[in-house]
């Protein structure tokens, strides 16, 4: 066996560089409690250039199991820089050599007899080749990329393919091939969350614990052909409890294409709470985007609020007002204003005229108060284009411009649930669909927490943005002339027009007041006329105690998949047998690399309004810092 200098684990391991530190510490792991304490000894031998290297290995040594006994020989052959064949493998011996002919390492495993366990018999320990000169290592299989990479993985389910070669480079000295950091990735993923099959049967017995650990909610699941999965619907109790008795009534439609192995997209419908933050509401997966699965949706929801369409006329719903969306809306709120997301009808105008001084007019157009004055831009704009008014046709203003749109959106124009299911898709798309709903699900709860202590230690009547608008419209108001007519109605005079104020039905003449919920600076130059305070005659909504009361139900976390019940009984509830193995969509995802959609984030804001004085009607400034004398 040549000359052998044996030494202690622990000394072997003070002594030995970072990389390989780390590897012996593994394999010492991995060796348990096999070698009593007197004999963890290991053979140090001559390196591959002469020089003493670390060789945690003994005759005697024990491992629980053959795969065990795999595992260390491979880190402790990419460890050392040389590679090992095997020669022998079955359920009782395990037999390798070192692949470079002429070499003498060899190490010979057998199982110990009456037990499972297995011992090194023979080993001989000296190199006299070079090992491994070159990058590619050949037991860097799949199996240990995965292995590598498990823990990162776990902390990061977004760990790229690129960034596992960087790794394993940097700490292994080792280059594997990007399909191999793909494919280890994917292994590794299955092993920490299932695979995406696997997601697909559990989520019967998902619905369950739902409807167990949050009573009252909604968690159905449907089927198709085949047992395979076409729908999943998930509202939690504590979503519809604050939409209905806190936030505004006003709801977000959007969906957004999955890109995990099966594809499907994820449906959602969010509300918008006191301080003009989303709020969601149900959340859905459906394995196609089509006519009858927005149909099943909005039906979905329907049901979820528990009421009659007719008694809630004042329901106003903003999406991009597909085809499928259109009529699903139409068929189970039929009452409601289904206007365009402006984001949506911008970009749209944007790309079909190319015209950026055409679509700052549009713009001007849009948040227009008056028809008067939306009248006025669309001249200046047929002026520049007669196609204008062909695109009109097509895109009826009613749907979308603030002088005709007659749903009540206060102030909330775009879809901010856009970029939430953008985000969703990104984080979560290499997750079954359990862990996928799980991660939105935590991601959903932990807003609420954070929002409900943030509403705990407000102290005033309005939320902060409300605040922000009284106190601007307070600001403004000092530029007016009152004139009271009666009790309850007003005349508000300035340079540019008079606007009339009825303070009982909380209406101005400009419509702001009614638009946004807030008193507008006209309102606001009343009520302080008449002594009273502004703030008072915001919509309920607004107020810190409606937004107090929408997250004032909790979401319950889900146990542990370990905890739940393995034989489901009857139904889940949502008519779907929990004993059915419900297997995969009919869609794959194609081979190739995912198309991406570039979300233009900047699109979510709205463009700033160029501000017009009354008195001078120079551009940028208001009436109130005009220079010239009134």
């Amino acid at each position: 066996m040549g000359d052998q200098v044996l030494v202690s684990v622990d000394e072997m391991l003070g002594s030995g560089s970072d990389t390989n530190r780390q590897v012996l510490e593994s394999v010492r792991e991995m060796l348990g409690s096999g070698l009593d304490s007197n004999d963890q000894q290991v053979t140090v031998v001559p390196s591959l250039n002469g020089v003493l290297i670390d060789q945690p290995l003994a005759i005697g040594q024990e491992f629980p199991d053959v795969d065990t006994c795999r595992r260390t020989l491979k880190e402790i052959a990419i460890s050392l820089h040389f590679e090992i064949r095997i020669v022998k493998s079955d359920r009782s011996r395990f037999i390798a050599k070192c692949s470079k002919e002429g070499c003498p390492w060899r190490v010979h495993v057998s199982k110990c007899p009456g037990v499972p366990t297995f011992t090194i018999r023979t080993l001989h320990g000296e190199h006299t080749c070079e090992g491994v000169q070159s990058l590619h290592h050949q037991q860097a299989s799949v199996g240990w990329v995965a292995r590598s990479v498990e823990s990162r993985v776990r902390d990061n389910p977004q760990y790229k393919p690129k960034e596992i070669l960087q790794d394993i480079r940097s700490q292994h000295g080792v280059a594997v091939s990007y399909m191999q950091a793909w494919r280890g990735k994917e292994r590794s993923m299955a092993a920490l969350h299932g695979t995406f099959e696997e997601g697909y049967q559990l989520l019967p017995a998902y619905c369950e614990q739902i409807r167990k650990t949050n009573p009252g909610s909604i968690a159905s699941i449907a089927t198709g052909q085949e047992n395979c999965f076409q729908r999943l619907f998930i509202s939690y109790r504590a979503a519809i409890y604050g939409f209905l008795n806190a936030c505004r009534p006003l709801l977000e439609l959007d969906r957004v294409h999955l890109k995990g192995k099966y594809l499907g997209l994820l449906f959602c419908a969010a509300a918008v709470d006191a301080n003009d933050t989303l709020f969601p509401l149900a959340i859905a997966v459906v394995d196609v985007e089509s006519d009858e699965n927005w149909m099943w949706f909005m039906s979905e929801l329907r049901k979820l609020l528990g009421v009659n369409t007719d008694s809630m006329p004042r329901l106003t719903i903003l999406s991009e007002r597909s085809a499928g969306m259109v009529e699903a809306v139409e068929t189970h709120f039929p009452t409601a204003f289904h206007g365009y997301c402006l984001r949506y009808i911008s970009e749209n105008f944007r790309d079909t005229f190319k015209n950026s001084k055409l679509v700052n007019i549009f713009w001007n157009a849009v948040y227009a108060l008056t028809t008067s004055e939306f009248e006025s831009k669309v001249s200046e704009m047929v002026d520049i284009s007669q196609d204008v008014l062909q695109w009109f046709h097509h895109y009826n203003p009613q749907q979308w411009a603030v002088a005709f749109f007659e749903g009540l959106r206060y102030g909330h124009f775009s879809l901010g649930i856009t970029e939430v299911l953008y985000n969703w898709a990104l984080e979560c798309h290499e997750l079954p669909v359990v862990q996928m709903m799980e991660h939105i699900r935590q991601q959903v709860t932990s807003w609420s927490n954070d929002r409900r202590n943030m509403g705990m230690r407000w102290t005033s009547i309005l939320v902060p943005s409300a605040e922000k608008r009284i106190s601007e419209a307070i600001a403004d108001a000092r530029c007016y002339k009152v004139l009271r007519a009666n009790e309850i109605e007003f005349e508000i005079v300035s340079t540019e027009r008079t606007n009339i104020v009825d303070i009982r039905s909380r209406v101005c003449s400009c419509r702001r007041w009614q638009l946004f919920g807030v008193p507008c600076a006209h309102a606001a130059a009343a009520l302080i006329s008449c002594g009273q305070n502004a703030q008072l005659f915001s919509e309920p909504c607004f107020t810190v105690h409606s937004y107090r009361e929408t997250y004032s139900q909790m979401i319950y976390p889900i146990p542990d998949r370990s905890l739940w019940n393995e034989a489901g009984e009857g139904t889940d509830g949502g008519g779907a047998n929990v004993d059915i193995i419900i297997r995969p969509p009919k869609t794959r995802r194609p081979p190739g690399r995912p198309k991406k959609k570039v979300l233009r984030i900047e699109s979510f804001k709205r463009p700033k309004r160029v501000v017009q004085c009354g008195r001078c009607h120079m551009l940028g400034h208001s009436q109130k810092k005009c220079s010239l004398p009134s």
